[in-house]
C-alpha cells in the first residue's frame, strides 16, 4: 500500500506485480458546468499548484469558447497541461492523454508545484488508476473505409450499433462510440475484452474530490450556454469553418454541430441554444451515472458546490491529501 504523502511524484509506493511506482495523485472530477475548474483555479493559485486538464474536448487548438476552456488571463495565474495539445484534424484518444500525463506532472514538478488533474472526462480519468490496453494493429485502410460508413450516423444509431457490439460501452460520447464500434468490427472482438486481457500496470493511487452543485445543475448548464454564446461561440465557429475541415474530429465536441448550422443560416440561434441545452443536460447525466459507479467509494470525497463552504471544503481536502 502506499504511503499517504503529498499527492504529487514525491509520493510513491511500488507496484510489486509489475515492479513500477506508483504515484499518488489528487483528481477534481464532476459533471459539466459544476464548477469544478472555478475551485481547481483558487486552489492551485492558493496553494501553489499546477493543473493538468482531463476534458476530451479541451485538447483541440482553437476550438476555446464551446470547450469552456481557461482563459488566457487564468493560464497565465495558474499553468496548465493537456489544453491546446492536438489540431482540430488529429484523433485524440484516452490513451494518447495517459500516456502524456508522466510528461506533464513532471514539467509542473519542476517549477516547484504540486499537481492536481482536473475535469469531467471519465476514460481519461479511469486510466490513471485502470490503464488501457495494448491496442491491437488496425489497418488503416478498412479503418478509413469504416470511419466514412459511421461518420455520418446519427448518436442514436452508433449508441444502437455498440449496444450490440461492447454493451458496457454504450452509454459513452460519440467519439467513444466511434472507437468501441472500430475495434470490434475490425479485431472482432471489443475494447471491454482487451481491456481485461492486455491492461497495462497501474501508475497512480488516485484521490478523488467530487464535486457537484445538486439540483442547481441544470440551471447552471443553462447560463453557461448564454455565456458562451455572448462571448462569440458563433463567431469562433465561423473562423474555425474557414480552416478546419467538417468531418475534424474537434467538431464533436458538444454543440459545435449545431452552432456550425447557425453559422451556416440552417438553424435559428434560439433554436440551436435548446438544442445544446438538451444535448448537454444529458451529456451532465451520463457523466453522472459514470462517476457513481466508476469511482472507488473509499478514495472519494464528494462536496456540493453550491454551497457556501465549496471551497473551504476543497481547501480542508487538499490539506488532508498533504498530510504524511
Amino acid at each position: 500500500m502506499s504511503t499517504v504523502v503529498p499527492p504529487s511524484c514525491a509520493c510513491r509506493g511500488t507496484n510489486w506485480s509489475a515492479g513500477l511506482d506508483v504515484v499518488r495523485l489528487a483528481v477534481i472530477c464532476g459533471p459539466t458546468a459544476a464548477g469544478k475548474s472555478g475551485l481547481a483555479l483558487r486552489l492551485a493559485e492558493t496553494a501553489g499548484l499546477g493543473i493538468i486538464s482531463a476534458d476530451s474536448r479541451q485538447v483541440y487548438r482553437g476550438f476555446d469558447i464551446g470547450t469552456a476552456k481557461p482563459t488566457a488571463a487564468e493560464r497565465s495565474r495558474v499553468p496548465h497541461e493537456g489544453i491546446d495539445v492536438a489540431d482540430a484534424t488529429e484523433r485524440y484518444s484516452a490513451a494518447r492523454w495517459m500516456e502524456a500525463v508522466d510528461g506533464w506532472r513532471a514539467a509542473l514538478e519542476a517549477t516547484g508545484r504540486g499537481v492536481v488533474v482536473v475535469g469531467g472526462t471519465g476514460l481519461y480519468l479511469r486510466t490513471l488508476s485502470a490503464p488501457l490496453f495494448e491496442e491491437p494493429p488496425l489497418d488503416p485502410d478498412a479503418r478509413a473505409a469504416l470511419a466514412a460508413l459511421l461518420a455520418p450516423l446519427p448518436l442514436d444509431e452508433l449508441r444502437r450499433q455498440c449496444l450490440a457490439l461492447d454493451p458496457p460501452r454504450a452509454h459513452l460520447g460519440r467519439t467513444q462510440l466511434l472507437r468501441a464500434i472500430e475495434v470490434a468490427r475490425l479485431t472482432g472482438r471489443p475494447i471491454s475484452e482487451w481491456h481485461r486481457e492486455h491492461a497495462r500496470a497501474p501508475r497512480y493511487d488516485v484521490r478523488y474530490l467530487y464535486v457537484d452543485p445538486g439540483d442547481v445543475l441544470h440551471a447552471w448548464i443553462a447560463q453557461r450556454i448564454d455565456a458562451m454564446l455572448a462571448d462569440g461561440w458563433v463567431d469562433e465557429v465561423r473562423a474555425l469553418m474557414t480552416t478546419v475541415p467538417p468531418d475534424a474530429p474537434a467538431w464533436n465536441a458538444t454543440g459545435y454541430h449545431t452552432i456550425r448550422q447557425v453559422a451556416e443560416g440552417t438553424l435559428s440561434l434560439a433554436r440551436a441554444r435548446d438544442q445544446i441545452l438538451i444535448a448537454t443536460r444529458q451529456y451532465a447525466k451520463r457523466q453522472r451515472t459514470w462517476f457513481r459507479h466508476q469511482l472507488p467509494a473509499t478514495q472519494v470525497v464528494h462536496i456540493n458546490s453550491a454551497a457556501s463552504d465549496a471551497f473551504d471544503r476543497t481547501r480542508s481536502w487538499w490539506s488532508e491529501e498533504k498530510e504524511p
